[in-house]
């Protein structure tokens, strides 16, 4: 399956305002979107959970081959003029965001880039769109805005400054996250780090109504 449009990673420009990062419409490719979408894992609660915890059909696991490949991390050495050959990485999927999520943060220090993957079809809510913010107190000091949806990329090189959030949003919310770390055992916190949140947010939803994720396919 010919999953990224590097064409077009190549073309877009490398954004510093505020912070290094690349914003691309469509970087997975359409016919991609909707077969990784019929095979994405059915989650049920909010917070990013580790592949290792998840179940998913093989077009699914085709992006995550793709995303691990020389060809991909080789795009991003260009990109961020850096060399990634020697450090791990760490995927995590997202499937579910609640009134817990979206809140202003920097990523933590381990990590190197963070690339996020939107894979809703689309998307016409306010809330839960990603903004790329100037300051660590004001949700609304945006320098960019990204839809999340539709295979667009977002990518930024972590920095101290590097403040991200967007606006509650409680629903379907498809996001596959990939980060370069700066050694294994960044990697190995990092993926415990999200099994123990996941599990906290599905026990503080224990007791409120299940929202069901239209046209989920699930795979359990």
């Amino acid at each position: 399956m010919d999953v990224f449009d590097y064409e077009a990673l190549a073309r877009a420009p490398l954004k510093r305002d505020p912070y290094e990062h690349i914003i691309l419409p469509g970087f997975v490719k359409f016919e991609a979107l909707c077969q990784i979408n019929h095979d994405y894992p059915h989650i049920e609660h909010a917070g990013s959970f580790p592949l290792a915890s998840l179940e998913f059909g093989p077009s699914f696991q085709a992006l995550v081959d793709a995303m691990e490949s020389e060809a991909f991390r080789k795009a991003f050495e260009d990109k961020f003029e850096i060399d990634l050959s020697s450090r791990p990485t760490t995927i995590t999927v997202r499937g579910r965001s609640d009134t817990r999520d979206g809140n202003i943060h920097c990523d933590s220090e381990s990590k190197i880039i963070t690339i996020l993957l939107y894979m809703n079809p689309d998307w016409d809510d306010a809330g839960g769109r990603l903004r790329l913010l100037r300051s660590q107190k004001n949700i609304h000091d945006v320098a960019a805005e990204v839809p999340p949806c539709g295979g667009a990329l977002v990518a930024f090189l972590r920095s101290d400054h590097s403040w991200h959030g967007h606006l509650p949003f409680i629903g379907e919310r498809r996001v596959i996250q990939f980060n370069w770390v700066t050694g294994e055992g960044s990697q190995r916190f990092a993926l415990f780090r999200h099994r123990v949140s996941a599990s906290v947010k599905q026990m503080l939803s224990f007791g409120k109504p299940k929202l069901s994720p239209p046209g989920a396919v699930e795979h359990r």
